[in-house]
């Protein structure tokens, strides 16, 4: 009497989990959560091929600014910089000592300046990564319709 009830138990048992496994699994090929974004709805699962590298321009002209305080658009490709605590490609051109015989643009003086209002030596710690600022502009369509007007006093 124990063994029979010890394997209706175990039968029991197994038949539960079997249909909990089999319940989660057409749950992840119904609908796992998926995200509404701007490219369309993607569900979690899914493995979706990587966008094509977008082209960024060689070199052209400084891009005009849109507003005030914008920090300045990158004019080039960056691919390969190297930015760094060790090391920041973007100052071997673009610093004080280096700007002239290359022809870059100088770094702002407000680079200089520490978290309070200290006036440093070299880059400011917090002004160092350039590219939490400054971005290059690539030939990608926008994701959404934009109607942005400059500033008046800019054109």
């Amino acid at each position: 009497m124990k063994k029979l009830l010890t394997v209706i138990i175990a039968t029991g048992m197994v038949a539960l989990a079997a249909s909990s496994v089999a319940s989660k699994a057409a749950d992840i090929n119904t609908d796992n959560g998926g995200v509404e974004s701007l490219r369309g709805y993607q569900q979690l699962s899914d493995i979706n091929k990587s966008e094509t590298m977008k082209r960024v321009q060689r070199d052209q002209l400084p891009i005009d600014r849109e507003y005030v305080q914008q920090p300045p658009l990158i004019p080039h490709t960056i691919r390969g910089y190297q930015i760094n605590l060790n090391a920041n490609k973007c100052l071997s051109c673009h610093s004080f000592k280096y700007a002239g015989e290359m022809g870059a643009t100088k770094i702002s003086v407000t680079h200089f300046v520490s978290r309070n209002g200290t006036t440093l030596s070299d880059v400011s710690p917090r002004r160092y990564f350039c590219l939490q600022c400054h971005v290059t502009q690539a030939d990608a369509k926008p994701l959404v319709e934009n109607d942005f007007k400059p500033v008046d006093s800019l054109q």
